[in-house]
């Protein structure tokens, strides 16, 4: 698998929010959104085996592991998640619900870019366990109004402009007042400096 990096942290957004995790960051996209801040290019190829390996002597008591990306379901993650699964894991993943996801994550998180791949339309996933949509200022949440989740969360995106920000986060809070059962998502994982 191409893996660009694996690490133990915390969970800095949406639902487990503050929950220590060990993440593991494929490589590739097949999206190319302005606001993206990983850099997902480059990878170390790494079997299965090598990967758990790693996760298990990083998180001495963790049980949480967390697959993301770039888009994660470029790559075929199933015997992954069943070797993890093996170990004791409980396994979350994060998509742009593009693409099929695998079928034996335990939780599933939808963070959906359709304004940068054309239309909602193209969304594969319409049933997750959080949905978490990063307001840029471009894109509309009610374009998501109809995936079903049990989660929904609205994250302000660090546009690197404070008067833009400012007005992203303002038009959040609106849209959470007026939609209550969306809850404010924050990258607590900037805000407290980690990774």
């Amino acid at each position: 698998m191409r893996v660009n990096e694996i690490f133990y942290s915390i969970q800095g957004e949406g639902y487990n929010t503050g929950k220590a995790a060990v993440f593991i960051r494929l490589s590739g996209c097949n999206l190319k959104c302005p606001f993206c801040d990983t850099d997902f290019s480059d990878y170390k190829e790494m079997t299965e085996y090598d990967i758990v390996d790693t996760v298990c002597g990083l998180s001495v008591g963790c049980h949480f592991v967390v697959i993301t990306g770039g888009e994660p379901t470029i790559q075929d993650c199933t015997y992954l998640i069943d070797l993890l699964h093996q170990n004791g894991y409980y396994v979350a993943m994060e998509t742009n619900g593009t693409r099929k996801p695998p079928f034996n994550v335990d939780w599933l998180t939808v963070s959906p870019k359709a304004s940068y791949v054309g239309a909602v339309g193209n969304l594969r996933v319409q049933h997750c366990n959080e949905i978490k949509v990063v307001a840029d200022g471009e894109i509309l949440v009610n374009a998501y109004l109809s995936i079903q989740a049990e989660h929904y969360y609205l994250q302000p995106c660090d546009t690197g402009n404070e008067e833009k920000n400012k007005e992203i986060i303002n038009d959040c809070v609106e849209f959470i007042k007026e939609n209550p059962k969306w809850k404010l998502s924050l990258q607590t994982q900037k805000i407290l400096n980690v990774r």
